[in-house]
């Protein structure tokens, strides 16, 4: 018996010591990317194009964030990002919550018909034209509304979070409350709302992530480039190679000039994605706990 435990745990160290070492290597494939692309923020490009940028930054300069925080088009990017964020995020997340409360309870009556008709939008859509001429006939091109209001209702986290009302706020609760001459309108504001921080943290997540990292719907119904949000001011950098001349009065050569235009590329996708990574380490664990909500029940 003392033979077949110690076999036993020694089986697990190795599974545990197996089970380490390939999260390691896959932890370093996922973050020396982004390493990397910090030290080339701070390096030169010329070392970075030799290949010699590696571990550490070589020919250490703030030559590109200086050039990056001078531009004006990088700060309002970045203010146009946060305004889409928050207003984005308080109608997702109030329009996920309202659609998925009813449809969580047993009163309601069809409410497997709605399901359904939810359903069958995550399969099929109108496609890009019909939608573009509904957002041009609703007059909302150019505004802020066609980034906020065609994505607030998403189907899959409405699922989820009905999930996690039927899974956590059991009948019984709503009974006793009613009992006592508790409303509905009170029992959700009372009561559901309380007991559901974690999957309302989750919908923020999604959302906060969703619009922050959002720009095709901005290339497509803006056109004017003081509302650009700041991932198309910096899909114009990384892709078009558009840098504002602002950023290159002091750099004659054309070869220069690309030099100076890498080191702020590097800089760019630094200065956008510090939010979220600020941002998510904070809401890990309840983002964890939504996905399995949604996995474990449907």
């Amino acid at each position: 018996m003392n033979q077949l435990l110690k076999r036993k745990s020694r089986g697990d160290a190795w599974f545990d010591i197996i089970n380490y070492l390939l999260l390691t290597v896959i932890m370093l494939l996922v973050l020396f990317p982004l390493y990397f692309v910090l030290i080339a923020s701070f390096s030169d490009p010329n070392y970075i194009y030799s290949g010699e940028v590696w571990l550490f930054p070589k020919g250490f300069t703030l030559d590109g964030y200086e050039r990056i925080f001078s531009d004006s088009s990088i700060w309002i990017g970045y203010a146009n990002s946060i305004l889409y964020a928050t207003l984005g995020t308080l109608v997702g997340v109030a329009v996920t919550v309202f659609a998925a409360y009813p449809l969580a309870r047993k009163d309601l009556a069809g409410k497997s018909v709605i399901m359904w008709f939810l359903l069958i939008t995550m399969f099929f859509s109108g496609g890009l034209i019909p939608t573009y001429l509904l957002i041009k006939d609703l007059h909302m091109l150019n505004t802020i509304w066609a980034l906020v209001i065609p994505g607030a209702g998403g189907v899959f986290n409405v699922i989820i979070v009905r999930t996690f009302f039927q899974s956590s706020i059991p009948d019984e609760m709503w009974e006793a409350a009613s009992i006592d001459g508790c409303s509905n309108t009170r029992f959700f504001w009372s009561i559901v709302l309380p007991l559901s921080k974690s999957i309302l943290a989750v919908m923020v997540l999604y959302h906060v992530v969703g619009f922050w990292n959002g720009f095709f719907d901005a290339l497509i119904y803006l056109n004017d480039e003081s509302k650009y949000p700041l991932q198309l001011v910096l899909r114009n950098i990384l892709v078009q190679n558009q840098v504002n001349s602002g950023m290159m009065l002091d750099v004659e050569s054309y070869a220069a000039k690309m030099r100076v235009t890498e080191l702020i590329k590097y800089g760019v996708i630094m200065v956008s994605s510090l939010p979220l990574l600020i941002l998510y380490p904070f809401l890990q664990k309840y983002f964890v706990k939504g996905v399995m909500i949604g996995s474990i029940k449907g």
